[in-house]
């Protein structure tokens, strides 16, 4: 579509400076309210758009994709995940799909990285006393915690972010171990100074830590099931910070009221419409809103990628970050 200003219709409001930009770029299309768009206003999205924009709360199916007529070109989604969309779909209606990886690679690692301390230290605990003013002055045995140093942490997902983390890890005296679908060069193993396990169930019995760091497919759907939750150590530490479909949220809530399980930190949940009530209840467990990549510089940066896919599909050229059904 070389020469053509492309209608671009946004679901969701982004960064200032991002949409100021896109709106010198293409004929913008914003919402009034930032809020997700129910399956109606997607479609209608749809129908009107050269590129659509979404996000992950935007769930695009192979029905919605056959309804959304002949002008859609370019699915330019802001997020590095695309389960949202049915990529294979796209692709067999002509439709290119992109995303905005590595951009929330730093982020997300800090973000399990404070999951991590949270848990093992009882913070949310901590802060919780002092709101309450339950807290009356020191004491020996109040609050205790575990020691960082020395513990295993187990990864699993060992891509970019997995990477991250285990930079971090080494700063905390932890030991790393991983597991992933192919193991790691020999040389960046010794680099991160990670050990690889080629069953995910022989390594989540030995470590005291998991961090969940795969993409949502349909194998990876509960591939923390009740067997292999029951496989952790009953001092062991969880935390999400990838999908939460990837656990089954509730044989973990069941093993963490009982206390199979030490703790959990999830930034992730499996139900998109909210948290887990019962989880809400238990001290052991840290919840956050989705806040891994949720920085400023991360948001605008990932805008930025959106930008660079939909001004080079203008072009007449493969956005650079282009997804093929193959590589899912």
């Amino acid at each position: 579509m070389p020469h053509q200003r492309l209608s671009v219709v946004v679901t969701r409001r982004l960064p200032e400076p991002v949409e100021a930009r896109m709106g010198e770029l293409f004929d913008l299309d914003l919402p009034d309210e930032d809020g997700p768009m129910d399956r109606d206003a997607l479609a209608a999205a749809m129908a009107r758009a050269d590129v659509l924009v979404p996000t992950i709360g935007d769930r695009i199916d192979a029905e919605l994709l056959a309804s959304s007529g002949k002008r859609l070109r370019l699915i330019a989604n802001y997020g590095a995940g695309v389960d949202n969309i049915d990529v294979g779909a796209a692709h067999e209606r002509g439709i290119v799909v992109s995303n905005t990886p590595g951009v929330s690679r730093e982020d997300t690692a800090d973000m399990a990285m404070a999951l991590i301390l949270s848990v093992t230290r009882r913070i949310p605990e901590g802060l919780a006393a002092m709101r309450t003013g339950e807290w009356h002055g020191w004491s020996p045995t109040a609050f205790l915690g575990g020691r960082l140093g020395g513990r295993k942490l187990g990864i699993l997902g060992m891509g970019r972010i997995g990477q991250a983390i285990a930079r971090r890890a080494h700063a905390f005296g932890l030991e790393v171990h991983y597991n992933n679908r192919r193991r790691l060069h020999r040389e960046t193993e010794t680099q991160l100074g990670a050990t690889w396990w080629e069953s995910l169930d022989q390594m989540l019995s030995r470590v005291d830590i998991v961090s969940i760091n795969v993409p949502h497919t349909p194998s990876t759907w509960h591939l923390l099931n009740e067997r292999r939750l029951r496989l952790m150590k009953r001092d062991a530490v969880i935390v999400n910070t990838s999908r939460g479909e990837i656990v089954d949220e509730n044989a973990l809530t069941r093993m963490l009221r009982t206390g199979e399980i030490a703790g959990a930190g999830l930034d992730v949940h499996e139900r998109s419409a909210g948290v887990n009530p019962r989880l809400r209840e238990l001290p052991n467990v840290v919840l956050l809103p989705h806040m891994g990549s949720a920085t400023r510089e991360g948001r605008i940066e990932m805008g930025e990628k959106v930008i660079v896919n939909i001004r080079t599909f203008a072009d007449g050229h493969r956005p650079p970050d282009m997804v093929l059904p193959s590589t899912l």
